[in-house]
C-alpha cells in the first residue's frame, strides 16, 4: 500500500481509544478528572500507539445521564476545566500525532438547557419548535424506552404549557425536533465551533433517534431524514476534509448499511465509519460456545462499506455490552457464561462488567478477544483501561460499573488522584482487578504483561496495512472452535487464525498461493515467543494452537512491495 494513496484516509487504519475525562486523570486534586491531568498522560497513549482520541461528553451537564443531558453545547463543564484548558490538550495530543474526535449529542438537551426552559414558558416562545410536542401521546409515535428501569413512556406531561414532549431517554433529556430548520442550523454551528477547535470529527450518538420524525404531526410531509445526515457530513468536510463522523448505529446489518449514505454512491455521503454491534455480539456468542461459527457467519452478513467508509470493531464500549442483536437463547447463553448474576445484567438486553473478570481473568481468552479486534476487518476502538485488563465495580450504579476512575498506580487512590476516594466520580474497583494488582505502572516496562502485548499488537497491526485495507477472506479450517481468514491486498497477505476453544488445535488452511517450501513470517513472534511455518509440498501448512490461541502470518505471495519486504 502505498502511503500518498492511503494517508489521508486515516480513519482505516486508526486506533481509536475511548475516555471520560473526568474519570481519566485528576490534575488539581479535587477527586475529578480533567483535561489538565488528561494533558499530562497524552505520552501513554503515544505509547500505546493511538492515532485518535475519542472523548465522552466533557460540556456542562445537569448530571442526570454522566454528561449526555447537555446544558451548553458551546462549553466545558467548569469541573473539567476551561475551554482554555481544552485548546491546549487538543494541541498537546495533535502535537503527539493523535488526532480528537467528542461525542455529538444532538438527539436531546437537558430539561435545564436555556433553549427547553424558554420552550416549556409559553407555547409561543422562541424556541418551542425546538423540541417535539403533543397533546396526547400519538399511537404511531416511537416505540421502546431505552432505559426501561426509570422510565415508562417516552413522553412526559409539562404543567406549564399543557402538552406532552418526547423523551428517548431519561425525563429529564428531552428531545429535539432535528425536522426544524433552525435545529439543523444550530447543531451545523456546534460541529463548526468545535471543529474550529481542533476536532478531527465526531461519534454521533443514538444515530437513529437523532433522524426519527415519528411522533411529529407532519412526519409523512418532511424530508427524507438521510437527506439531513448527508447535509451534515458535506458541511463537514467543507470545514475540514479529514473529519470523520463515526456513528453509533445499533441495528442490524442491511439498515445499519444505510446509514454510510446512498446505496448508489461509491465512496458514502453520510457516516464515515459504523459500528458493528451484530459482530460484536455474535463474538462474544462464539466465546461462551467456545465455537467461532457465530462471528463467521456475522462477517459473511456484515455488507462491504463504502470505499472511502469503514467499520469500526470493538470488544466492548461505554455503556451496557449489549446482546440485543442476538435472539433470547442466545443471550441467556452470554449471560450464563459471561454475567450469571442478575446484579451483572442491565435493562434485560446487556451486562455491565468488563471482558477480564468475565472470563475469571483468563489472560488467554482476553488477548484472543484483542487479536480478533486488530486483525478483523474494521478500525479497532479501545475503551479506557482495557489496554492493562481492568474490572468493573458492581456496587456503581447502572452503567457506571465499568466508568470507574483509570488505574495508574497500586496507590489508594489509584494515582488518579490525591483526593479522598469517596470524592471521585465513581468507586475504584476493588478485588483482584483493583489498582493494587491491576495498574499501568506495574505493566509499563513488562513486555509480557497485559499492556505490553496490546502494545505488541498495536504496532504489528500497523505494521500490516493488509489488516486495515484488506479484502477480507475466510479460509476454512474443518475445525468450528477456529476461525481463519485472509487480509489481503495487491502488495501481500496476512492469514491470522483464532481458536476459541479450552483445547489445543491444528489446522491446516488451504493457502493456494502460497508456494510449496515457502515460510509464514510470524508477525508476533518476540524473542522465545512464536515461530515460523513451513509450507510443505502437498497441503496446507500446519498451524498449532495451544488453548484459546491465535496466530498472525505473512503468507508468501510473491507480490509483496519490496520496501515492506525490506522493513519487516
Amino acid at each position: 500500500m502505498r502511503l500518498t494513496r492511503t494517508s489521508d484516509l486515516w480513519w482505516k487504519n486508526a486506533v481509536v481509544y475511548c475516555l471520560d475525562v473526568e474519570t481519566y486523570q485528576d490534575g488539581n486534586g479535587d477527586g475529578v478528572g480533567d483535561f489538565a491531568g488528561l494533558t499530562q498522560r497524552i505520552d501513554h497513549l503515544v505509547r500505546l500507539g493511538v492515532t485518535c482520541l475519542w472523548l465522552m461528553p466533557f460540556y456542562p451537564t445537569a448530571e442526570r445521564d454522566d454528561g449526555y443531558d447537555i446544558t451548553d453545547f458551546y462549553g466545558v463543564d467548569p469541573r473539567l476545566g476551561t475551554l482554555g484548558d481544552f485548546a491546549e490538550f487538543v494541541r498537546t495530543a495533535r502535537d503527539r500525532g493523535i488526532r480528537v474526535i467528542a461525542d455529538l449529542v444532538v438527539n436531546h438537551t437537558s430539561d435545564r438547557h436555556p433553549w427547553f426552559r424558554d420552550a416549556r414558558s409559553s407555547r409561543d416562545s422562541d424556541h418551542r419548535d425546538w423540541y417535539v410536542w403533543q397533546d396526547t401521546p400519538p399511537e404511531d409515535g416511537p416505540k421502546g424506552v431505552v432505559f426501561p428501569d426509570a422510565e415508562q413512556s417516552l413522553w412526559e406531561y409539562d404543567e406549564p404549557t399543557g402538552q406532552y414532549y418526547l423523551h428517548r431517554f431519561y425525563k429529564e433529556q428531552p428531545d429535539l425536533n432535528v425536522a426544524n430548520p433552525a435545529v439543523r442550523d444550530e447543531i451545523a454551528r456546534i460541529m463548526g465551533f468545535w471543529t474550529q477547535l481542533g476536532l478531527s470529527g465526531f461519534r454521533v450518538d443514538a444515530v437513529p433517534f437523532l433522524l426519527e420524525t415519528d411522533g411529529q404531526d407532519d412526519a409523512g410531509a418532511l424530508p427524507d431524514p438521510h437527506d439531513y445526515l448527508a447535509d451534515l457530513r458535506a458541511f463537514l468536510n467543507r470545514r475540514d476534509g479529514e473529519a470523520v463522523l463515526l456513528g453509533e448505529v445499533n441495528l442490524p446489518y442491511p439498515d445499519t448499511l444505510r446509514f454510510f449514505g446512498d446505496p448508489s454512491s461509491e465512496r458514502g455521503d453520510e457516516l464515515t465509519m459504523c459500528f458493528d454491534f451484530v459482530g460484536m455480539q455474535r463474538m462474544y456468542l462464539a466465546m461462551a460456545r467456545e465455537d467461532a461459527r457465530p462471528l463467521a457467519d456475522a462477517l459473511h452478513e456484515r455488507p462491504a462499506a463504502p470505499r472511502d467508509a469503514h467499520w469500526a470493531t470493538f470488544v466492548r464500549n461505554h455503556d451496557e455490552l449489549t446482546l440485543d442483536k442476538l435472539d433470547d437463547d442466545e443471550r441467556a447463553e452470554v449471560f450464563a457464561a459471561f454475567g450469571p448474576e442478575k446484579d451483572m445484567q442491565l435493562y434485560g438486553r446487556g451486562l455491565r462488567r468488563r471482558l477480564p473478570p468475565m472470563v475469571g481473568g483468563d489472560r488467554r481468552r482476553v488477548e484472543l478477544a484483542y487479536s480478533l479486534l486488530f486483525t478483523l476487518p474494521g478500525t479497532p476502538v479501545l475503551f479506557y483501561g482495557e489496554e492493562i485488563g481492568m474490572g468493573e465495580n458492581l456496587a456503581a450504579e447502572g452503567r457506571q460499573a465499568v466508568r470507574t476512575p483509570m488505574q495508574w498506580s497500586p496507590e489508594r487512590g489509584a494515582g488518579f488522584s490525591t483526593a479522598d476516594p469517596a470524592r471521585f466520580p465513581n468507586p475504584l474497583v476493588g478485588g483482584d482487578f483493583g489498582p493494587e494488582h491491576v495498574n499501568v505502572d506495574g505493566q509499563c516496562h513488562d513486555p509480557g504483561s497485559l499492556l505490553g502485548r496490546m502494545r505488541l499488537f498495536v504496532e504489528r497491526y500497523r505494521e500490516a496495512p493488509e489488516l486495515a485495507w484488506g479484502r477480507y477472506r475466510a479460509v476454512e479450517t474443518r475445525d468450528p472452535a477456529v476461525l481463519a481468514h485472509l487480509a489481503s491486498t495487491s502488495d501481500g497477505c496476512v492469514l491470522a487464525v483464532h481458536n476459541f476453544a479450552g483445547r489445543p488445535v491444528t489446522v491446516r488452511p488451504a493457502l493456494p498461493d502460497a508456494a510449496p517450501g515457502s515460510t509464514l513470517t510470524d508477525l508476533l513472534a518476540t524473542a522465545g515467543d512464536g515461530e515460523d511455518l513451513t509450507v510443505p509440498e502437498d497441503r496446507g501448512p500446519e498451524v498449532p494452537l495451544p488453548p484459546y490461541g491465535y496466530r498472525w502470518l505473512r503468507v508468501p505471495t510473491g507480490r509483496e512491495a519490496p520496501e515492506r519486504t525490506a522493513a519487516c
